[in-house]
């Protein structure tokens, strides 16, 4: 047992490690890919050589951080593999469609007009080259969508049925996986990349006249990218409203680890800002929170858009406690009920997998229809008692915390930086303590952007498929030693291949700040 603990752990921690890098530089492309097609397009429009040479910088910014990005995608694609093999097989033909489309049509699409945009400048007409630019931003998000589906997949299931046959779950209703927690989920991913982009560029910007370059050209950029990361936050901001619901509707104990919710109510307040009690735990009467300063009706309003409506905790979850609109109680299934028929489901199974070695079809048949019964409940069956299905609270609650202030943080930074480009570009270029502002700010958007996948994926523990298969059943027969090996292996190539993106970028920065760009006529 200690042995599959220890693979479980550095399995999860070595997926995490590996996501977490990959999505440095996922939002990253998706945004910077439509801030460098505006700008192409403003060229093709205006023909000024000035854009023709934005577009460029960003591009070549953009180019650098694609390269990264694919390689460490390759990486977490195989991962599920070497590491997730019983996952794989679990459902391996429903979770494969939608990465088999990405890599066919999405990636094919991105990386073939990706080429264009590099090497065709002054090769194809310049209204060819945009369409590749165009295309090389839709295929990024095309990619995004099928890789998003995917994961909604595993946080809210559909479109599938389980084959006791193959011991495996088959695809039955291939547009069923493209549900609205997928929809939700994609545009919130892609507009949060234009946030992130537009903070990028316009930190980038700050440091061009920080250091006196390039006036004409940083403000421009400024504009462009705090125009484009604004609208990607206020977006944003609407399918966060939008993923709220969702999680509420699918994932309800994810939102109450959000909330470090334990005991639900009617017009539920939302929590500003709190310090958790670490030590509270389901059932006890502890407090939830050392102190906590709360919005009145506030997680109602967000989770079921009702100021009066029950929202339920942990507690009120794991007892199958809950009401409708009409304050009328309802009585869900009880996560020890969860328990005792998912272990029933093991059962029928076990008894089915019999009955077929022994060609017995009419106890084949009486093992199915037990299994399908509880077959709703069969990833509960792993656990031993209720409070295993729990998410870490601390973590999830935090990092929602850390998103929510940063994004509203960011929405004012934007506001600024715009009005400042627009209105007062005087500003712009001689404060310097604007200038550091806007500079040291960059961080903090990848910071939310992390923070925001760390809810949504660990707030989803202990599961790889909501309620069918918790991480526990999904790892690979492997030694712990191979995982712990791997793991610190794969710690040195991302670090390498991130400090090798920042310096390549650096370099190109300092390298274009040395360099006089054609004078944009607007900004004169």
């Amino acid at each position: 047992m200690n042995e599959l603990a220890t693979v479980v752990d550095w399995s999860r921690l070595q997926f995490a490690m590996t996501a977490m890098f990959h999505w440095l530089f996922v939002p990253l492309t998706l945004g910077l890919s439509v801030i460098v097609a505006v700008m192409e397009s403003i060229y093709v429009s205006k023909r000024t050589e000035a854009w023709k040479a934005a577009t460029k910088f960003w591009m070549r910014l953009f180019g650098i951080n694609f390269a990264i990005g694919v390689a460490t995608g390759i990486i977490l694609e195989f991962e599920f593999g070497t590491n997730w093999s019983n996952y794989s097989w679990f459902v391996g033909d429903i979770f494969g469609a939608p990465l088999a489309i990405e890599g066919l049509f999405a990636f094919f699409l991105e990386s073939t007009f990706v080429a264009v945009m590099f090497f065709g400048w002054d090769k194809v007409s310049a209204k060819f080259h945009l369409t590749a630019t165009w295309l090389t931003a839709i295929g990024a998000s095309i990619s995004a969508l099928w890789i998003l589906v995917a994961n909604a997949w595993m946080q809210a299931p559909y479109g599938m049925e389980f084959d006791p046959a193959q011991m495996r779950n088959v695809m039955t209703d291939f547009w069923a996986i493209i549900s609205p927690v997928a929809i939700n989920k994609f545009f919130h991913a892609v507009f949060s990349g234009w946030t992130l982009a537009g903070v990028f560029v316009v930190g980038v910007s700050a440091w061009f006249l920080f250091r006196r370059s390039n006036p004409g050209f940083a403000i421009v950029s400024i504009k462009t990218g705090a125009s484009i990361g604004l609208l990607g936050m206020i977006l944003t901001m609407w399918t966060g409203d939008g993923s709220a619901v969702e999680v509420s509707r699918t994932q309800p104990m994810k939102l109450a680890a959000m909330e470090g919710l334990y005991d639900g109510e009617f017009g539920q307040s939302l929590v500003g800002v709190a310090l958790l009690n670490t030590a509270k735990q389901p059932g006890d009467s502890l407090d939830a929170f050392h102190f906590s300063v709360d919005i009145p009706k506030g997680l109602s309003v967000l989770a079921r858009h009702d100021m009066n409506a029950f929202v339920p905790g942990i507690n009120d979850i794991i007892a199958g406690v809950d009401y409708d609109s009409d304050g009328k109680q309802v009585n869900t299934v009880s996560y020890a009920e969860r328990i005792v028929r998912g272990k029933a489901a093991h059962e029928s199974l076990r008894q089915y997998d019999i009955a077929m070695a022994a060609k017995d079809t009419a106890a084949m048949a009486e093992a199915k229809a037990s299994l399908m019964a509880d077959y709703p409940y069969f990833g509960y069956g792993y656990f031993d008692k209720p409070t295993d299905a729990v998410p870490p609270v601390a973590l999830t609650f935090y990092s929602f915390r850390v998103m929510v202030i940063l994004g509203g943080y960011f929405l004012v930074w934007l506001l600024f930086a715009l009005w400042a480009a627009a209105k007062k570009p005087a500003l712009l270029r001689n404060n310097r303590l604007v200038q550091w502002i806007l500079i040291l700010s960059v961080p903090l958007i990848w910071i939310c952007s992390e923070a925001g996948w760390i809810v949504a994926e660990v707030g989803r523990q202990p599961w790889t498929i909501q309620d069918l298969l918790p991480v526990g059943a999904a790892i690979s027969d492997i030694s712990s030693s191979s995982v712990i090996l791997s793991f610190w292996l794969f710690a040195g190539v991302f670090t390498a291949l991130l400090a090798a993106e920042v310096s390549i970028m650096i370099q190109s920065i300092r390298k274009q700040t040395r360099e006089t760009m054609p004078e944009f006529p607007e900004s004169k």
